[in-house]
C-alpha cells in the first residue's frame, strides 16, 4: 500500500490532484444518511478537500520555474480508435490557478454551515466541480480538456438549482444556456481542427502539441478563432456576453458564488491563453483590438452599474465583470509584464472577490436579506466583521500593500506600451471602483445602526473568523510581497509571449506554403527530459522552420 501511494505520488501526482475529490465524493456516499451527521459530513469533506490542497502543495514543491514548459507530464493513449489521450500537465502559467483552486475549497467546505438541505449532496457536487475545474487547467489534449470543461456544468447546475434562492430556476436555465451555446461552437471548432490535422499530417490527434503543428487558411483560422472566443468569452464573461452572471451569483448559495468568482470564471482566460491565441494565432492577432474595445467597456460598464446596485451581491457580482476586464486587456496585450499581471490578477480577484461573498453570505445568514438600505451603522455592532470587510474593501479597489495592486499595476503598466488609449480609458475603472466600494461600505457599516432590525446582530463566529484569515493573510503575502509568485509565473509567461510573437511574425511569411496552399513555416515539437522522480517532463516548446 506504501508502495503503491510513493509510485502515484512521484508518476501520477497530477492524476492524484485531480481525481483524490471523487475519491471523496465516494466516500461521502459510503456514510449512512441521517441528519445527525451533518458535523461528520461537513468534517469528512473538509479533510479531503485539505488533502488535495496538500497535494496541490507537492506539485507546487515539484515545479521548477526555470523550465519553461509543462512539468510532470503524464500522457498516455486513453482512446485508441480516436487517438485521445490521457495528457496533463503544468507549466508557470496554470499552477497558480491550481493551487487557487485546491486553497478555496476547503475554506468553501467551512462556510457550508448554513446549507440544511441534503448537505452530503451539496458537499458531494462542490467536490466533483473541483475534480472537473483541476482536470480542465492541466489538460494538455483538447479532448479531454471539453469534457473537464462541460463536466463543470453539472455539479453547478444543481448547486445553484437545488440550493439557491427563490429564481434559481431562472438563473440555472441562463447559465445552462449560455454555457452549452459557447460550448456546441467549440466543440465543432474542435472536431474541424482535429479534421484539418488528419488531413495535413494522416493522423488524427487531439493533442495540443500535435494540433499546433496545424496552419489553417486566414479566413477558416478566424471562424474558428471565433468559436472558440464566444465559448471563452461567455465563461469569463466578457461584455456583452456577461448578462447570465449576475443572476447566476445572487441566486447561487455562498458557496456556489466563491467557486464562480473565484475559480470559474478563470476558465475563459486560462482557455484563450492557452489554446484560443496558440492554435490561431494570426486571428488573434486580427481580433485583439476588438477584445481589447470589449474590455475597457466591461471595466466601465461593470463598474458603472456596479454603483447603481442596491443588492449587495449583486453588486459584488458586477465588479467582477469590471475586474476580469483588466485580465482579458492584459493578455491582450501580449507583453510580459501584462500577461504576467494577467495571470496574478485572476488569483487576486478570486481571494478578494471570494471573501466579499462570504461577507455578503454572512449578513444575509443573519438577517436574510441583501438590500444595502437595510443596513447601517454595522460597525459599532460588528466591529471584528467590519475589520474584514474594510480589508477586502481595500483589496477589491486595488489600495497599495494589497493583492490587488500588484495585479492592476502589472496589467497597467504593461498593457500602457502596446495600447496606451485604451490604458488611458481603464484606469477610469480604477476610480469608479473605489467609488462604489467605498460608498457600499460607508453605508453598510457606518451611520446610526436601525436597533429594531439590526439591533440584535451578532459579530462573526470562530469559524466564519477561520473562513478569513487564509484569505487575509494571502491578501497582504501578495501585496507586500510578489516577488515570490512573479518569479515562478514569469519564465512560463516569457516563454509563452516570446513564442508567440514568433509564431505570429513566421506565419505571415510568404515564402512558405504547406499543402492545398496554405501558410506554413513552422513545426512544434516537444523536448522531452526526465524529472528528478523520473516522471515525464516537458522541457520546451521548439519552433523550427520547414
Amino acid at each position: 500500500m506504501v508502495e503503491a501511494i510513493k509510485i502515484i505520488l512521484e508518476r501520477h501526482l497530477l492524476s492524484a490532484v485531480i481525481f483524490t475529490p471523487l475519491l471523496g465524493v465516494l466516500w461521502l456516499y459510503f456514510i449512512p444518511g441521517g441528519s445527525e451527521r451533518q458535523k461528520l459530513y461537513r468534517g469528512i469533506t473538509f479533510l479531503w478537500s485539505l488533502l488535495v490542497f496538500i497535494l496541490s502543495l507537492l506539485v507546487l514543491i515539484r515545479f521548477k520555474p526555470s523550465n519553461t514548459g509543462f512539468q510532470l507530464v503524464e500522457n498516455s493513449i486513453w482512446i485508441d480508435a480516436f487517438n485521445v489521450r490521457y495528457a496533463v500537465g503544468v507549466d508557470g502559467i496554470s499552477i497558480f490557478l491550481v493551487l487557487l483552486t485546491t486553497f478555496l475549497m476547503p475554506i468553501v467546505i467551512l462556510a457550508s454551515h448554513s446549507v440544511s438541505k441534503s448537505l452530503r449532496g451539496y458537499l458531494a457536487n462542490m467536490l466533483l466541480l473541483e475534480s472537473a475545474m483541476l482536470g480542465t487547467f492541466l489538460a494538455m489534449d483538447l479532448f479531454l480538456f471539453y469534457l473537464f470543461w462541460e463536466l463543470m456544468l453539472f455539479p453547478m447546475y444543481f448547486l445553484i438549482g437545488i440550493w439557491g434562492g427563490p429564481r434559481r430556476i431562472y438563473a440555472t436555465l441562463k447559465f445552462v444556456l449560455y454555457t452549452v451555446f459557447g460550448s456546441v461552437l467549440m466543440l465543432v471548432a474542435i472536431f474541424y481542427v482535429v479534421y484539418v490535422h488528419y488531413k495535413e499530417f494522416g493522423e488524427v490527434s487531439f493533442l495540443i502539441s500535435d494540433l499546433l503543428q496545424t496552419v489553417f487558411r486566414y479566413r477558416t483560422e478566424c471562424i474558428l478563432f471565433l468559436a472558440f472566443g464566444i465559448a471563452f468569452a461567455i465563461k469569463v464573461p466578457i461584455f456583452p456576453f456577461h448578462t447570465w452572471l449576475p443572476d447566476a451569483h445572487v441566486e447561487a448559495p455562498t458557496g456556489g458564488s466563491v467557486v464562480l468568482a473565484g475559480v470559474l470564471l478563470k476558465m475563459g482566460l486560462y482557455g484563450f491563453i492557452r489554446f484560443g491565441f496558440p492554435l490561431f494565432p494570426r486571428a488573434s492577432e486580427y481580433f485583439t483590438p476588438l477584445l481589447a474595445v470589449l474590455a475597457v467597456v466591461g471595466i466601465i460598464y461593470g463598474a458603472l452599474v456596479a454603483w447603481a446596485q442596491s443588492d449587495i451581491k449583486k453588486l459584488v457580482a458586477y465588479s467582477s465583470v469590471s475586474h476580469l476586464g483588466y485580465c482579458v486587456l492584459g493578455f491582450v496585450a501580449l507583453n510580459s509584464i501584462s500577461t504576467t499581471g494577467s495571470i496574478v490578477q485572476m488569483l487576486n480577484h478570486g481571494i478578494s472577490t471570494g471573501a466579499l461573498f462570504l461577507l455578503v453570505g454572512v449578513l444575509y445568514d443573519r438577517r436574510h436579506t441583501r438590500e444595502i438600505k437595510e443596513y447601517g451603522g454595522l460597525a459599532s455592532r460588528l466591529p471584528i466583521y467590519a475589520f474584514f470587510f474594510l480589508v477586502f474593501t481595500l483589496s477589491s479597489i486595488a489600495l497599495p500593500l494589497t493583492n490587488g495592486f500588484v495585479g492592476e499595476f502589472l496589467i497597467l503598466m504593461g498593457s500602457f506600451s502596446t495600447m496606451p488609449v485604451y490604458v488611458a480609458f481603464a484606469v477610469l475603472g480604477v476610480i469608479l471602483g473605489a467609488i462604489y466600494m467605498l460608498t457600499l461600505y460607508l453605508k453598510v457599516m457606518f451611520g446610526k445602526i436601525d436597533e429594531k432590525k439590526n439591533g440584535a446582530l451578532s459579530d462573526v463566529t470562530r469559524g466564519e473568523i477561520a473562513t478569513f484569515v487564509p484569505l487575509l493573510f494571502m491578501v497582504f503575502y501578495i501585496g507586500i510581497y510578489p516577488q515570490w509568485i512573479i518569479s515562478v509565473i514569469k519564465p512560463s509567461v516569457d516563454h509563452y509571449v516570446s513564442w508567440m510573437e514568433e509564431r505570429r511574425s513566421i506565419l505571415v511569411m510568404p515564402k512558405y506554403a504547406g499543402k492545398s496552399g496554405e501558410k506554413k513555416a513552422f513545426s512544434v515539437s516537444f523536448e522531452r527530459g526526465t524529472g528528478e522522480s523520473g516522471a515525464d517532463v516537458v522541457d520546451a516548446l521548439s519552433i523550427k522552420g520547414m
